[in-house]
């Protein structure tokens, strides 16, 4: 395995709820630190949405490991951000023999 070139810097998000003021709750994203990362884009799809067709891009980001319980390893639900570009986090799982990068299968989604 090539050793991967993590030059993008990608802020790390979780998502928590908090009152909104009215007895309700709203979703709000948290940033939780800077990781940096390689991104490999891969395929994408058209699908149908409420206001007309979305675009839907996958992306493969690897990045240093983390163990796990550790803040710094993402984790399913939560998202990178990238100026105004989001990824919605799918799956983590380490990456290569050793276990020093972890490979991330991400969505970019509408901002």
């Amino acid at each position: 395995m090539a050793v991967p070139r993590l030059n993008v810097p990608l802020t790390l998000e979780t998502a928590e709820r908090e009152p909104d003021g009215m007895g309700g709750q709203r979703l709000v994203w948290r940033a939780l630190g800077v990781v940096y990362a390689q991104m490999l884009s891969g395929a994408g799809r058209l699908r149908g949405a409420q206001a007309g067709a979305e675009s839907r891009l996958a992306w493969r980001i690897i990045l240093r490991a983390a163990p796990p319980g550790d803040p710094r390893r993402p984790a399913p639900g939560q998202r990178l951000r990238s100026g105004a570009r989001l990824f919605r986090i799918d799956a983590v799982a380490e990456d290569g023999p050793d276990g020093r990068y972890l490979r991330i299968n991400a969505v970019e989604e509408p901002a």
